[in-house]
């Protein structure tokens, strides 16, 4: 086993709650975007909990990947959903590298001597 996931999310409840208290603001605003990204009709809980999942691996948040593996499965999501969620996840976590790195190269071509 790679991680104990359950425990990832136990150990983030807690640190969540202590964030939400410490700045009870901030964190009921981002509980209204986590409510109304919810919301809506035209894609279902389990849509959104693939692409939210995604997001998680794209962007490398242990945590996200916890909840969103966890709500994925809890919205009915198949193991064969998940794999070609995780193939998206893998092709935008390659692609904006690419992206970024024709940026980088082009930088430097109009920096150099």
């Amino acid at each position: 086993m790679i991680e104990d996931w359950a425990k990832i999310i136990t150990a983030m409840d807690g640190g969540v709650r202590d964030l939400r208290e410490a700045n009870p603001d901030v964190m009921k605003a981002f509980g209204a975007i986590a409510k109304a990204a919810h919301g809506g009709t035209a894609l279902d809980a389990k849509t959104k909990e693939l692409i939210a999942l995604a997001i998680g691996v794209a962007t490398r948040c242990q945590p996200c990947i916890a909840y969103h593996a966890r709500d994925a499965a809890r919205a009915g999501a198949t193991r064969a959903e998940i794999a070609e969620t995780l193939g998206v996840a893998i092709y935008m976590g390659a692609g904006p590298s690419a992206m970024y790195a024709a940026e980088a190269l082009e930088s430097f071509d109009q920096s150099a001597p």
